[in-house]
């Protein structure tokens, strides 16, 4: 695996801003690249400081943390821009470096061919560091006789065919056009999408030199999913999870609280800037939570809480107010 950076472009934007301290953010697996961006940005004079905190995403940008380190700019790397911050508010300009990985795709798309053979229509979606490579696997499977149709561009996705884990919805337009999803990048986009589309999706798994099949994943998932809100339902004390970072607060406190104590709920609400099961320990007395973050944190992270964790829409089930049948034709991501 190569990384690039896209430094130049980073540097260049570091002069365009006249930054005097840059605050950096990189994801979890590229952290210990830290010292070489440092040395190139270094050079032009500037101060940098790195961000600690984990970064799952281009939701989390970490506005409070520049704030408070008084930098001028944030360099948010490994992810495609996800959401507009008023940075005049915020008080820090805030610029996104994608990274591509440049490695050889050929092996692992001949791999994939036989997981394929029944398929004619490929729906394709992948993981923005990609993005480059994307026409030559289009090539590659239209010269092996299929059609590829890519995801499309709404909701968080930033381009045709890339794909963010908290929602699927360019995969739902297309599911009824294609014979299955090829997503290419690593389990947690291709879990999503199992659990988002009717159709059957197969993972490239680029990292692991892996071709495998996410059935049965969305059944799995769904019956814990149903669990999970059930016992909110039967919930007498109920926390709402709200995160500080601006890209993942989705649905309204304010509604939610009054839809609860209409139902005979206490409600109290806890703010955040990572919800983790050793956060939540303390609110002993809670019986359930609802997260108003990244929906994945309920899903994926499931059996790590030892009390019930549900989403905004999952708590709209929970209220009466959508059928899981609702959900479950709209993608319960």
């Amino acid at each position: 695996m190569t990384l690039n950076f896209e430094l130049d472009k980073a540097l260049n934007e570091v002069k365009k801003a006249k930054a005097k301290k840059v605050l950096v953010q990189l994801p979890e697996g590229i952290k210990q690249n830290a010292f070489e961006i440092q040395e190139e940005i270094s050079k032009l004079g500037v101060e940098v400081v790195f961000s600690g905190e984990t970064c799952w995403g281009g939701c989390s940008i970490a506005v409070n943390e520049a704030r408070d380190a008084r930098a001028d700019l944030i360099l948010h790397f490994g992810h495609a821009k996800f959401i507009d911050v008023d940075e005049k508010k915020a008080g820090v300009k805030i610029i996104y470096i994608e990274v591509r990985d440049e490695l050889n795709l050929l092996p692992i798309l001949k791999k994939s061919l036989p997981s394929l053979k029944k398929y004619k229509t490929l729906g394709l979606s992948y993981s923005v560091q990609h993005k480059h490579d994307i026409p030559k696997v289009i090539k590659f499977y239209e010269h092996n006789g299929k059609k590829i149709i890519l995801s499309e561009k709404i909701g968080f996705a930033a381009y045709e065919g890339h794909v963010v884990g908290c929602e699927y919805g360019g995969l739902k337009t297309i599911q009824n056009k294609v014979d299955c999803f090829v997503i290419l990048g690593n389990q947690f986009h291709s879990m999503g999408a199992a659990i988002a589309v009717n159709k059957p999706v197969i993972l490239l798994d680029v990292y692991n030199d892996d071709v495998r099949s996410m059935e049965g994943i969305r059944d799995k998932i769904l019956k814990q999913r149903i669990i999970s809100v059930e016992k909110v339902k039967d919930a007498r004390k109920i926390g709402i999870l709200v995160e500080v970072k601006p890209g993942q607060k989705f649905g309204s406190p304010k509604l939610l609280i009054k839809k609860l104590k209409d139902k005979g709920k206490e409600v109290i609400v806890i703010s955040i800037s990572e919800i983790t099961p050793d956060k939540l320990m303390n609110f002993y007395n809670i019986d359930a939570f609802i997260e108003l973050a990244c929906p994945r944190i309920a899903v994926d992270d499931y059996a790590k809480y030892n009390k019930p964790i549900i989403t905004y829409r999952e708590a709209m089930v929970a209220l009466g107010e959508k059928s899981w049948d609702d959900l479950i034709r709209e993608g319960i991501l």
